[in-house]
């Protein structure tokens, strides 16, 4: 099920490939082309994802305050930190799918290389098993174990190429695949080359140094991001960020086929442009919606300050054209109260009636 997944995830990406090679003629100009093309598909993807982090990045030092205000306190300052990215209308994970994506793709690339009968010329199992009949009645020795077996079709791509003349036109689909670029084959794993090393010529010196551009560019790419989003100090994950991904790239890049290293090499350095043309541009965007945005709020306090003026006169306008001259209350005539409740020199209480007698009981 899962191989039947990964076969139908790797078709497009196998077609793609096979259409650059069919056009140049050249299997690492057909991969540095495949990766520019998956970098403008994906682009439009990324750009609002760019610009939260480029404004996430300007927040920091408000959300450093943060941090040092609610130390102790570390739900309070998560609280606070969620409010403050809502309301500057920042999604903190929205740069996380992004930077996934390139797994995925490296993995079905890798299956393109490793498998080119397979995935690359979209061949079924049982014509890869008459082509590989024919091969062996040539003198093609087929990997039994180890790396060979995991790489034999790549040999039998190489063997092919050698001789295309006894394969041309009997199989359809069949490609007459050459790894061949600038000098170096690309089917070679750069780990099995360091016996030749130096004396194998440039050959053999290009392919050991793929791994090593492939990781500096990599470094390179991390640096330009970090310094863009504001994380300026390296610590905890972006520490890992930096160094771990080219030391993996580095490995990876050396225990894999060659092929692989052209992608990283134009991953890494179509990345660092994008990364400095979106930085510039977004840059400028967000200065200019920030002086709009203060601009906004000047107006809005004067607004409001207006409002509470007017509001303030209005009330004292209307206080004095209700107030009016009071006039002195007029004395009812006849006996007071006081008066009225005596009984010769003595008051008595008005809710009782009165008898001369009730102490005489």
């Amino acid at each position: 099920m899962f191989a039947q997944i990964g076969y139908y995830i790797c078709v497009p990406f196998a077609w793609l490939t096979r259409l650059f090679y069919t056009w140049t003629g050249s299997y690492g100009v057909a991969l540095i082309l495949f990766t520019l093309m998956v970098k403008l598909v994906l682009l439009p993807f990324q750009l609002k994802s760019k610009k939260s982090m480029l404004r996430m990045g300007r927040m920091n030092g408000k959300v450093q305050e943060i941090q040092k205000k609610y130390a102790n306190n570390k739900e309070k300052q998560q609280q606070e930190i969620a409010d403050l990215y809502a309301r500057e209308g920042v999604n903190p994970m929205s740069g996380c799918l992004w930077s996934f994506l390139p797994f995925p793709i490296l993995i079905a690339l890798y299956y393109i290389i490793r498998t080119p009968l397979r995935y690359f010329m979209s061949l079924s199992n049982g014509v890869i098993a008459k082509i590989t009949e024919l091969a062996v009645s040539l003198g093609y020795v087929s990997g039994a174990e180890g790396q060979a077996a995991a790489y034999d079709q790549i040999y039998l791509a190489k063997f092919i190429h050698d001789n295309w003349s006894s394969f041309d036109g009997k199989f359809d689909g069949l490609i007459d695949l050459n790894y061949t670029f600038l000098n170096m084959d690309l089917s070679a794993v750069p780990k099995d080359l360091f016996s030749q090393f130096p004396s194998g010529g440039w050959p053999v010196i290009g392919l050991i140094l793929m791994p090593i551009i492939s990781a500096a560019l990599q470094f390179l790419m991390t640096q330009i991001s970090m310094k863009s989003n504001g994380n300026s100090n390296v610590n905890g994950s972006s520490k890992v960020m930096l160094y771990m991904m080219p030391l993996m790239t580095v490995w990876m890049g050396y225990i894999l086929p060659a092929a692989l290293c052209v992608y990283w090499i134009a991953n890494a350095a179509f990345s660092c442009l994008q990364e400095l043309l979106l930085n510039k541009k977004f840059n400028a965007i967000l200065d200019r919606e920030e002086t709009d945005k203060e601009r906004q709020k000047r107006e809005a306090r004067y607004n409001k300050m207006q409002a509470a003026r007017e509001n303030y006169n209005r009330q004292l306008e209307e206080a004095k054209g209700a107030k009016k001259p009071q006039q002195p209350k007029k004395k009812k005539s006849g006996e007071g109260t006081t008066d009225a409740g005596k009984v010769g020199g003595r008051p008595y209480a008005r809710g009782r009636a009165y008898r001369k007698d009730h102490y005489d009981e």
